[in-house]
């Protein structure tokens, strides 16, 4: 019998978080927006309402997941973590930067090889062995020392570990790996990168079929009635391993495939086990509710995306602007629109399924075009998250464009910079770039004039923390002090990290790129999955937060529905408040007219 080492470096990394400390040394600063009011108490339901265009469309009942908590802790009060005096050298979030995973132990619990038909076992100590096994010692010893230097290789069968981790192994031997047995189940961190990264190379459908099929046929002995009892055995593992994936991975039962799959292993289940068959009925009702959920939910953002597509009531005339409400008469508090732009960004993360960061690399469906009633958009909420931002910077810089007189303006935007650094001070990353993206727009940024009324040193100080240069070293730091300060919360405001959520996907991305998924045996780059996975499952931790903080329905209904200027509308409103400064402004200015006009009038 020989001993299998464990097939991952991050074990107990895929469970919920653990309780975060805060740095609050900071002064809070004085913003001339806020009332002298006592701190926010927590909500003790943030969804206690059904989905409608006309109201807040978040406020529905949250079916149970394994990344959202039951409870919400109390806010106390507001946290504020640098005043108006801070240099820009300073970083509430500034702290010592936590062990990268590469410096962790690789060592775990081992656990008993389970003999299969399809492989054979060897070590590397072993004199002979086939040319595809030294080639995968090769290919792992060579990409291991340039992370980790030497250390001891081995091969398994079709595959192969470095220190006690799987670097690489054949799609079959992944495959094999994830069937439970009787005295066998995957750890759980295998089973989220495999299931999280398997859609790179094969469709989640033909996967489920497979291990479905190979879990079957592995109790089958010949004898009927042995063969029933050693199903009744290996049925509660069967459950759990699709348990897990009902629940990490739901949006992939979209595809009535996939539920048929489920429906048919049901019906196995059931004439060999009644507890399992039970536990596999629970399981499918708790699908269909997220799966419903989910449906709501979309449906709802589709209807006040259309709300919201409307045009602003006054293109024609800067005047007739003075009918529309701005973002001030709505709230005039920082603190309580950064809290509600909180609750929209947890909101919406929280409907982005995990696989769906990995779906937009993934091989096209040959059966894309499939009409079924599961089957939706396989990247459609992460899309709507980044419609969500793209629109966030559009609503600021329409905000401060819209208004005639050049005083208001200027509150407008200290204003929007008080929201930003309460948004800073929250841990909401997303809606902190958005803000200064939508303030940097030019015909943001040309208004002089207005500019020159505002004091913009806490705004330097925060386009600072969101410098992108060296790719983002500033705010990474701030990300990693919010993510220490979250392991360590002692209430749920501290837990709250949201973050710059398209530097997330382009990280993502080029990890994806950067690294062969095959390696040149043909193997697959385990390695690459396990980097994959940590970046994922970082996203599962900080998608699990629910918003502490109060709701207030007319403020989320603005945020969500008001109507916002295009680009070629914010140009000429820009010029509408402050004149051209020169010919190629003026050309550009009656060049907008013209064409907003005859558009207008086609419409």
């Amino acid at each position: 019998m020989v001993i299998m080492p464990p097939t991952t470096p991050y074990a107990g990394k895929f469970s919920s978080c653990a309780p975060y400390s805060n740095n609050n040394n900071h002064p809070q600063p004085h913003s001339p927006y806020r009332n002298s009011t006592g701190p926010k108490p927590a909500k003790e339901n943030v969804y206690n309402g059904a989905y409608s265009a006309a109201e807040n469309p978040y406020d529905i009942p949250q079916p149970h997941t394994s990344y959202r908590s039951s409870s919400v802790s109390s806010v106390t009060a507001k946290e504020h973590h640098y005043g108006s005096s801070c240099a820009v050298s300073e970083n509430p979030y500034s702290s010592p930067q936590p062990r990268s995973p590469r410096q962790h132990s690789t060592s775990c619990p081992g656990r008993a090889y389970r003999h299969t038909t399809t492989t054979t076992t060897t070590t590397s100590s072993s004199s002979g062995g086939s040319s595809s096994e030294q080639s995968c010692r090769n290919n792992a010893t060579a990409a291991k020392a340039r992370l980790y230097g030497h250390g001891i290789t081995a091969s398994y069968g079709e595959m192969c570990y470095h220190d006690n981790s799987l670097v690489s192994a054949s799609l079959e031997a992944l495959i094999q790996h994830l069937v439970p047995t009787v005295d066998y189940y995957p750890d759980r961190s295998y089973v989220f990168t495999f299931l999280l990264s398997s859609r790179l190379f094969l469709h989640p459908y033909e996967l489920m079929t497979r291990v479905c099929h190979l879990c079957v046929e592995q109790q089958r002995s010949g004898d009927a009635l042995l063969d029933k009892i050693r199903f009744r055995e290996v049925a509660p593992k069967l459950v759990q391993l699709l348990t897990e994936w009902t629940e990490t991975f739901p949006y992939d039962f979209r595809d009535e495939r996939m539920m048929r799959c489920l429906k048919d292993m049901t019906h196995h289940v059931a004439r060999g086990d009644e507890y399992s068959w039970r536990a596999m009925q629970q399981m499918t009702q708790r699908l269909i509710k997220r799966l419903s959920a989910l449906g709501q939910y979309e449906e709802a953002v589709a209807a006040l995306n259309a709300v919201a597509m409307e045009r602003p009531a006054s293109l024609k005339s800067k005047q007739a602007s003075g009918q529309r409400s701005d973002v001030l008469s709505v709230c005039d508090d920082p603190f309580i629109l950064a809290q509600q732009l909180t609750h929209i960004e947890l909101d919406r993360l929280s409907f982005i399924g995990p696989e769906e960061f990995i779906q937009t690399f993934a091989m096209k469906d040959p059966l894309e075009n499939h009409k079924g009633f599961f089957r939706k958009r396989k990247t459609s909420n992460l899309e709507a998250y980044v419609n969500w931002f793209n629109r966030l910077s559009y609503l600021v810089a329409t905000e401060i464009c819209m208004p005639v007189k050049k005083k208001h303006r200027a509150r407008i935007i200290e204003f929007f910079i008080d929201v930003a650094q309460e948004c800073f001070n929250i841990g909401n990353f997303n809606s902190l770039m958005a803000i200064i993206t939508g303030m940097n727009m030019s015909p943001v940024s040309r208004l002089k004039k207005t500019w020159s009324k505002v004091n913009t040193d806490k705004f330097e100080i925060l386009e600072h923390q969101m410098d992108p240069s060296s790719n983002f070293s500033n705010y990474r730091t701030a990300l990693r002090g919010a993510t220490q300060r979250s392991e360590t919360a002692h209430s749920s405001q501290e837990k709250i990290v949201i973050p710059f959520f398209s530097l997330l996907i382009k990280d993502i991305y080029f990890l994806n790129e950067g690294c062969a998924s095959r390696l040149a045996n043909g193997h697959i780059n385990f390695e690459k999955l396990w980097e994959l996975a940590k970046q994922v499952s970082e996203f599962l931790v900080w998608r699990q937060v629910i918003c502490p903080f109060d709701r207030d329905r007319r403020i989320l209904q603005y945020l969500v529905t008001t109507p916002v200027f295009s680009e070629d509308e914010l140009h000429l409103a820009s010029y509408e408040s402050e004149g051209p400064e020169n010919n190629m402004e003026k050309d550009s200015r009656r060049s907008l007219r013209s064409s907003l006009l005859h558009r207008e009038n086609r419409s």
